[in-house]
């Protein structure tokens, strides 16, 4: 059994922002004692109206080797890149 706390990926959302951003990770035996730590670390000056923590272990993703795959637009739904559509010259680059 290992003695080492579990990792918690920190997020903070800033006073002028308006979705929250990963800023680090830190260890900690529970979430309670993350948010602390996370609040005492990462939010020294005031900057931070919200602080989420995520166990580390709990979060999913995709394999990296995995990408191209993953994230290559569907060949059957070109009107999701509106390639055939002619722009009037008159409305400039868009």
């Amino acid at each position: 059994m290992s003695k080492e706390w579990p990792l918690w990926e920190i997020f903070i959302r800033g006073q002028h922002g308006l979705s929250h951003r990963h800023v680090g990770s830190l260890h900690a035996p529970d979430a309670e004692m993350a948010l602390k730590n996370a609040r005492d670390v990462y939010t020294r000056r005031n900057e931070g109206v919200s602080i989420w923590v995520v166990e580390s272990a709990k979060i999913a993703a995709f394999d990296p080797d995995t990408a191209e795959h993953n994230f290559a637009a569907p060949k059957s739904k070109v009107y999701r890149h509106p390639t055939f559509f002619e722009i009037p010259d008159d409305v400039g680059a868009m």
